[in-house]
């Protein structure tokens, strides 16, 4: 008979062990409730090993939020296949399902705190927003879009993280119904852009041209003539 032998975890196999637990935890209460204590004993070692492997509470607490804000970020990346439409509700739902999973660490991750306020975790906010912002412009199919369309696409990035935020505090809409929503908000916006710009609105019209007529914003567009008549 034989006896089988737990293998030592390497010192990065740890920290990404440490890094997961933390995790863990912050998707059930926000990181400045979570104790080293609770990280320890959740990963079935000792609090002074912890520090072994990270220096401090903040160090730890920076790691597992730069594994969280690469998810989030990765989020945005969509095939560039298909109605732009259809594109960004896929990525709406995959940003909903982060935001529904990391509940709590979204939410503080997003507003700011002592455990989450450092330089580094404000740029680790700073990277998802601009990752995002490079994605949506690789979906528009432009590198260096016009003055008005950065503010369009850039503000409907800060829409989609408020709105978030907010469906957290009391999920009192559907998060499908809100998916849909910003999509559409993002049609408007471009919309209104493409009204005062003529660059936007040049680039406005091939992108449209795709777009079905059971799609979101085909829907927008039924949804305001409706309100119109």
């Amino acid at each position: 008979m034989t006896t089988g032998v737990r293998r030592r975890l390497t010192v990065e196999e740890r920290r990404q062990q440490l890094i997961g637990v933390a995790l863990e935890l912050f998707a059930r209460r926000s990181p400045d409730e979570v104790s080293i204590d609770e990280i320890a004993s959740a990963a079935g070692i000792s609090r002074p090993l912890v520090y072994h492997y990270f220096p401090g509470k903040l160090s730890l607490y920076e790691a597992a939020l730069k594994r969280a804000a690469e998810d989030l970020a990765d989020r945005f990346r969509e095939p560039h296949e298909g109605p732009l439409g259809a594109r960004l509700l896929r990525v709406m739902r995959r940003y909903f399902d982060f935001v529904d999973d990391h509940g709590p660490g979204f939410s503080a991750l997003m507003r700011g705190g002592p455990a989450v306020g450092s330089s580094t975790t404000n740029a680790l906010v700073d990277s998802v927003r601009q990752a995002a912002y490079v994605q949506i412009l690789s979906h528009l199919r432009i590198e260096e879009p016009p003055a008005r369309l950065e503010l369009v696409v850039r503000s409907w990035i800060s829409l989609a993280e408020s709105t978030a935020l907010l469906w957290l505090d009391g999920r009192h809409v559907p998060r499908e119904e809100l998916e849909v929503q910003l999509v559409q908000d993002f049609a408007a916006l471009i919309a209104v852009g493409a009204a005062h710009d003529g660059p936007t609105a040049a680039l406005l019209k091939p992108l449209l041209k795709d777009e079905p007529g059971d799609g979101p914003f085909a829907d927008l567009v039924t949804r305001l003539v409706s309100l119109a008549a």
